[in-house]
């Protein structure tokens, strides 16, 4: 697991205080809006205000005269419009509100939802054809159709006119369509670039209504909340207006199809959060998309009536099982691959591939490897032939330059900055492999960030902290649910729960002890023990068991409490270049290479406690380093290893061998090299 570069946000107390007093806020509020950038009590004030309106005019966004035109034009005249969406929740809710409103107007209207499997993202010649084959004399597609540009020419050539309604990255040509609609065109003045495609979507119908936005808003704000939060975009201006409002349309008068996949996912006492919505419905209509099947989460959405919506939404829980139990195997084994191929595993890029994953759920999968390896990665399923992948980032990294720098590679490909898809050829992986990493060689990549947002003791934790972090709600990208850092606690005990899926750890300091719950950690890999000093970054959640309320303190990243962060990412940095091949100086082989004693100290220490999942940040700590030798320390384990000294098991646990022989550590190859460039 790579490192993260922990950043501990500033925080100003006398502005926090004076925004606390003048604004009646909570001061705990007051103190994490403010060290999160916020300075003018304006912008507080407005973030705060449960009742802000929505601001941004739907015509100042580019072409939307024309979409509204086309559309009212085709309403008038009962031509069949077509709403072309998307198979995940962001293009099924959108999907979902189009087509509603326009039904609800007497239009002519079906909807269409392609096939992820066979089919693929996005608008395709295939449907245009069978489309104007049916009769349908307009396509309107919502969260997709920005690079459709062939199928846009085969639709005119039909005789079949296009609006477009998309949120996606715009590329050097624009499809030739009646009207265009995308904040991200260029020469879009729109003063908000970041919704979601439902937020294009509902932009659109308040052009087409011309009535009030808020109006609209308690008619389809449950939709837009639910495809804002399932596309994970910024939960900041327009978008935290219609979340916040739309989360409260479902606590109150929830529609059958969204009360129900709650009751289906176990969650029907709960209230609707931003981060309820995103683990729970949001997945299950995912799911659905993803299993090929993306049409039943669009009839559960349109559903108004409560039996037919619980027989729905069983169905596609139990989709939802399905997807999770091959995620599981597919990250299995992709973590195997990756492991038993240190090339791959070692790039700057970690490209991954395997015959006959499920196309579904290798998006999760590259995000999965992402958080584990702290680097960008590309997931890529292979069909005979041909090949689909999905690709992840890191904040600061671009994904979607990297592959558009290969696109000769590819048949197709298309996304953002954090996240993208691609098309290719399977004789074309390795190929792929090799000159993405090459564009990254000379590009410094970052190191995966965890955010503070203030430090806090375990004598502090308390549920009046969670009333006091409810007001900055709704939760997501852009506003992320506030992280607390417990600096210098103790390990007292660590326990294995939910049959070794999770561990328990006891932590202590000034007399004062909380438990805290590592998700997805287990026990085997877990690189501490009791009595180590750690810093902890943490969430606060609510937690109701039998009927009583507790505070739920949940891991978000650990590092050893007596190592220094730059000497650290500094020594990380160094070794994962000589890792990869790469040209080091003199200077900078020296901190790689060992010395007797060093060697000495590393094999007595792993002989007496093993090193858990290979992380020597831990050993350098045990050790009583504070980083400086982190990077000699890393090079040490891996010549012990390449010698037999020392072993690993599956979950790179690295120990001393029962038996083993007398080597002669000069006879490394590893150590040969790092001599080489002294």
């Amino acid at each position: 697991m790579r490192r993260k570069k922990w950043v501990v946000a500033k925080t100003n107390k006398d502005l926090a205080a004076s925004t606390a007093q003048e604004l009646s806020i909570d001061p705990l509020a007051a103190l994490l809006v403010t060290s999160r950038g916020f300075d003018d009590i304006n912008s507080i004030d407005e973030f705060f205000d449960p009742d802000a309106p929505l601001s941004l005019d739907p015509f100042s966004i580019k072409d939307m005269d024309l979409a509204a035109e086309r559309i009212n034009r085709a309403i008038d005249d009962f031509e069949l419009i077509c709403v072309f969406g998307d198979y995940d929740a962001d293009g099924v809710t959108a999907t979902a509100l189009l087509y509603s409103y326009l039904e609800a107007r007497g239009a002519n209207v079906i909807r269409y939802v392609p096939d992820r499997l066979t089919e693929g993202y996005g608008l395709n010649i295939a449907a245009v054809e069978q489309l104007a084959e049916s009769g349908v004399k307009l396509i309107v597609t919502v969260d997709n159709g920005v690079s459709a540009v062939k199928e846009a020419a085969r639709a005119k050539e039909l005789g079949v006119s296009l609006v477009i309604t998309d949120h996606h990255k715009v590329g050097d040509e624009l499809p030739e369509a009646d009207a265009v609609v995308d904040p991200h065109r260029p020469d879009c003045p729109s003063g908000f670039k970041e919704m979601a495609g439902v937020g294009v979507a509902f932009k659109l119908v308040c052009a087409l209504e011309g009535a009030e936005e808020d109006i609209l808003l308690a008619e389809y704000g449950d939709l837009v909340a639910l495809g804002t939060i399932g596309d994970v975009v910024t939960l900041t201006g327009e978008n935290r207006i219609m979340v916040r409002r739309g989360l409260r349309m479902m606590n109150e008068e929830p529609r059958p199809g969204i009360s129900a996949l709650a009751e289906a996912a176990g969650c029907a006492d709960k209230p609707f959060t931003a981060s309820s919505a995103a683990f729970t419905i949001c997945p299950r209509i995912n799911a659905a998309g993803r299993m090929g099947t993306a049409h039943k989460a669009l009839d559960l959405l349109l559903c108004d009536d409560d039996d037919s919506a619980q027989l729905l939404a069983e169905e596609i829980n139990q989709l939802n099982i399905q997807r999770q139990r091959t995620e599981t195997e597919i990250f299995a084994q992709a973590a195997a691959a990756i492991e038993s191929n240190p090339a791959v595993r070692d790039g700057k890029i970690i490209v991954v591939d395997g015959e006959g994953w499920h196309q579904g759920v290798v998006g999760i999968v590259a995000a999965r490897i992402t958080e584990r390896y702290g680097r960008p990665s590309v997931v890529i399923s292979r069909d005979g032939e041909n090949a689909k992948g999905s690709c992840r980032s890191i904040e600061g990294f671009s994904i979607y330059d990297a592959i558009e720098s290969v696109s000769d590679c590819l048949e197709h490909f298309g996304g953002h900055t954090l996240a993208a898809g691609v098309g290719l050829r399977s004789e074309n992986i390795d190929e792929f492999r090799r000159r993405i990493n090459e564009y990254a060689a000379d590009k410094e990549m970052p190191f995966a960030v965890q955010r503070i947002d203030c430090r806090i003791q375990p004598a502090s934790i308390s549920l009046d902290m969670l009333s006091s972090l409810s007001l900055l709600e709704p939760f997501g990208a852009g506003n992320p649910q506030p992280c607390f850092g417990l600096f210098g606690v103790r390990i007292d005990d660590i326990a294995s729960v939910s049959d070794g899926k999770h561990i328990r750890i006891s932590v202590s300091k000034n007399g004062a002890r909380t438990g805290v719950v590592y998700f997805g950690m287990q026990d085997k890999r877990f690189p501490f023990g009791k009595g180590d000093t750690v810093d902890l970054a943490v969430n606060l959640d609510r937690n109701v068991y039998n009927g009583e309320t507790r505070v739920s303190v949940i891991v978000r990243g650990i590092r050893p409490s007596a190592t220094d962060e730059d000497k650290v990412l500094s020594a990380i940095s160094l070794f994962e270049r000589f890792s990869r091949g790469e040209h080091i100086g003199s200077e900078e082989a020296k901190r790689l290479l060992p010395d007797r004693a060093l060697e000495v100290e590393v094999f007595r220490s792993i002989k007496a406690k093993p090193l858990r999942d290979k992380y020597c940040e831990a050993l350098c700590s045990r050790l009583g380093d504070d980083g400086e030798r982190l990077a000699a320390i890393s090079a040490t384990v891996d010549i012990m290893l390449e010698m037999g000294v020392l072993t690993a098991d599956e979950y790179n646990t690295v120990s001393v061998p029962q038996v083993s022989q007398k080597v002669n550590l000069e006879d490394s190859a590893i150590l040969r090299r790092i001599r080489s460039f002294i």
